[in-house]
């Protein structure tokens, strides 16, 4: 990593951040109301007609939608980071002993699913470029397995187009989100694997027990672990059954409660001006990200095969998309959350360690070289 150029801070302009500059509206909080209102009518009318994940993809849809049309929205600071807290704690509780003794067995299967993810993304490089007509750069980290963020700074570094890589990303990771719990309903069945170990909540250690994991996410958050709001939760709840400290559920209502939070958050990065400046890529990210669930679809048959997991799990433990959707999707539809979670770490963790290696292969393949545009 040597080579990567030094990304240069941009200079302050004293003015405020987008999402600032709206707290600082008049009556923004009208707009903050109406925004879960709406978020929180769209989940209920999901549920009403029975839509798989309803307090995350009603949420989500409405909101992409209204996004799409112009609505700017009002969102809690940090909401989706909380969210993903309260998740982060209930799916690392499941974490048992016999759980983390049965998730030795599955390291063969999580390492040769992780090779996969990366070969088909690369490939989804070599099929993006014409189709978006982007240089080299952009297609491989648009693309690439890793979170949007890093992929769109790292973009930028290489002389990427950072704008082109987050619309990809937005879109198969929504993508994803949108089609993945259909298709798990449609060809699989909702598991039966148990909460935790708690048959009631008692709220004071559901509190201590939150408090616990936002403590962690920030002892970790400047570490170079992939997204510590909620691998930290996990790990303080694997922390505390595996010592088996105590025990609790983390209520229904909080789950769904994040899953709003997160619908919301997910629905609203659709910006109608960056989509209708990048027409011919936003498109060419809904190809690709079809393409891209074909292939998880395709390598869950044979992770099924091999393994013997539901074919759900090994669905959602291949899928293209954040951890955080995926482990919510496995948690409320009663799936194994704690292998999902374990296929989508140890990915997440590879493929940032790996993705300049992999990105130099791109590129000899493609017959360019590091600093140029081909």
């Amino acid at each position: 990593m040597d080579d990567k150029p030094r990304s240069v801070a941009p200079a302050k302009t004293g003015k405020p951040s987008e999402a600032a500059g709206r707290f600082r509206q008049p009556r923004w909080w009208l707009t903050f109301v109406l925004t879960y209102a709406i978020a929180a009518v769209a989940g209920f009318a999901a549920k009403a007609v029975n839509m798989p994940l309803p307090f995350m993809l009603g949420p989500f849809f409405v909101m992409a939608a209204l996004s799409i049309f112009g609505f700017r929205s009002v969102l809690v600071p940090m909401g989706r980071e909380l969210g993903q807290v309260a998740i982060g704690v209930a799916v690392g509780m499941r974490f048992t002993p016999a759980v983390l003794a049965a998730m030795t067995g599955l390291l063969p299967a999580m390492a040769l699913g992780t090779l996969y993810v990366i070969v088909f993304t690369l490939v989804a490089a070599f099929l993006f470029k014409p189709l978006a007509k982007v240089d080299d750069v952009t297609a491989f980290f648009a693309t690439a397995a890793g979170g949007v963020a890093d992929m769109a700074t790292v973009a930028k570094d290489y002389g990427g187009a950072p704008g082109s890589v987050a619309v990809v990303h937005a879109m198969r990771v929504s993508g994803v989100v949108a089609i993945v719990p259909f298709l798990v309903v449609l060809f699989g069945q909702p598991g039966n694997a148990p909460d935790a170990t708690a048959v009631g909540s008692d709220w004071l250690l559901v509190i201590v027990s939150l408090a616990l994991g936002y403590l962690m996410a920030r002892l970790l958050k400047p570490t170079p672990l992939p997204n510590p709001w909620l691998v930290g939760p996990i790990f303080m709840g694997v922390i505390i059954g595996v010592l088996g400290l105590y025990s609790v559920k983390i209520p229904s209502p909080l789950i769904s409660l994040a899953q709003i939070m997160l619908g919301t958050w997910l629905g609203c990065q659709f910006k109608r001006d960056l989509l209708a400046a990048l027409p011919r890529v936003t498109f060419s990210a809904l190809v690709i990200s079809l393409f891209m669930i074909g292939c998880a679809a395709l390598g869950a048959v044979v992770l099924t095969l091999a393994t013997g997991l539901p074919y759900p799990t090994s669905f959602l433990s291949l899928a293209p998309a954040a951890v955080t959707e995926m482990v919510v999707t496995a948690q409320v539809m009663h799936l194994e959350a704690e292998v999902v979670t374990a296929f989508h770490v140890l990915r997440i963790a590879v493929v940032s360690s790996t993705v300049l290696i992999v990105f130099k292969f791109y590129l000899r393949l493609r017959g360019g070289s590091i600093g140029s545009r081909v």
